[in-house]
């Protein structure tokens, strides 16, 4: 059974891996997964917030109900790995994040579920588009996602190039940062670069700013709170024998609560502003919230790890958390739950290539365990009284 089970999902896996579509896109995969789920004799629903599946299996009287999350999008990444058999068909794009994974896992549940039926109450399956955007919970929030599917609670999973190959973790509270974006246009006047006295250089101008939003972690952030700013483009309009006219400096921030957002909005601009104006040029800052916190609730810890205790001899439940973001984060504002790492290899095993890496590919060996987590959680979460 479980030879015939790792198989499918194989074959699953990799044909979602040769079709990637990235954010609002995933029209072929959305009827895949659908197709999948209906073939198991799930109830369906598609084109929740664009191209979103939500199917349920209720077994039993019961009244508990529960979500099991996977994320379907793609990265526009070339996968650069032509001597792999189920590369990537579509040119450009990539499941360089392991969702090709993820959506087996879950159908892997589903399919566990939907043929033992050994719970009382109702499991709904969510497939999530859009989630490298930041924009895929919400858009299916927007379409009345829990207010059609009320849920108790709502459990995810992510891979993680790094951990040992089926190993587990996971943590009450803070799990992984939000992330918020920042663009600072500098407008200057441009000159001759040999007669710089004549303008107002903004690459100077810019290059002062860089330095400075450095301080804003080291010398206003509390030290025991974690924050990241990064300062990721600086882009100009000048040429080799032109000083620029303007500037533009992008990056984004990584925090975990509102008020150390606010912090650093507030600081960057006034850094930023402050510069500008000591050097008589104009400044423009703007600033997004484009991931939320994603905030672990601490009372569905102990059954997440209970679940992968089951399937796992190799389980943190109170990891470091990490300063990536996850728009998983969105759905835990709404509702209690838990979200997990499952280890996708570690240095010198399979799947120990990094995430958004052109040479990326999902683990195969942990498909089986990640459904069986899946399966034991909800499970244990309706178990038959």
């Amino acid at each position: 059974m479980q030879h015939t089970l790792q198989a499918q999902l194989q074959s699953w896996r990799q044909h979602l891996h040769r079709h990637p579509e990235t954010g609002f896109e995933e029209v072929n995969t959305a009827a895949f997964v659908a197709a999948r789920l209906r073939d198991m004799g799930l109830e369906v629903y598609t084109g929740i917030g664009g191209t979103g599946v939500v199917a349920n299996l209720q077994v039993g009287n019961g009244s508990g109900v529960i979500a099991l999350r996977a994320d379907m999008d793609a990265l526009h990444i070339q996968e650069n790995m032509p001597e792999r058999q189920h590369a990537s068909c579509n040119h450009g794009k990539m499941h360089a994040c392991g969702h090709d994974g993820h959506m087996a896992m879950v159908l892997g549940a589903a399919q566990l579920l939907s043929g033992s039926r050994d719970f009382s109450g109702t499991v709904r399956f969510i497939f999530q588009p859009a989630e490298e955007h930041g924009r895929g919970a919400k858009a299916m929030m927007a379409d009345g996602l829990f207010e059609r599917f009320p849920v108790d609670a709502i459990f995810g999973a992510h891979n993680m190039p790094g951990m040992p190959a089926g190993s587990f973790a996971t943590r009450a509270g803070g799990i992984m940062a939000s992330e918020d974006n920042f663009v600072i246009r500098i407008r200057g006047r441009g000159t001759h670069a040999a007669r710089p006295h004549m303008g107002v250089d903004p690459l100077v101008i810019g290059a002062e700013i860089v330095l400075a939003l450095q301080t804003v972690v080291a010398r206003n952030v509390d030290p025991s709170q974690s924050a990241v700013v990064s300062c990721t483009e600086f882009i100009t309009d000048g040429l080799r024998n032109v000083i620029p006219s303007e500037a533009i400096i992008r990056g984004d921030t990584r925090s975990y609560s509102p008020v150390i957002q606010a912090l650093l909005e507030s600081r960057m601009r006034e850094l930023a502003q402050g510069i500008c104006q000591a050097h008589g040029a104009s400044c423009e800052f703007s600033y997004s919230h484009e991931f939320a916190p994603t905030v672990n609730s601490p009372e569905y810890v102990g059954l997440a790890v209970a679940a992968a205790s089951a399937v796992s001899s190799q389980v943190d439940g109170n990891v470091t958390p990490m300063m990536i973001s996850e728009d998983f984060g969105a759905f835990l504002q709404q509702v209690p739950g838990n979200f997990i790492f499952i280890g996708n290899g570690s240095d010198g095993e399979a799947g120990a290539t990094p995430l958004h890496n052109a040479g990326y590919d999902f683990n195969d060996d942990i498909l089986l365990t990640g459904a069986r987590y899946f399966a034991e959680l909800a499970r244990l979460a309706l178990s038959k009284p």
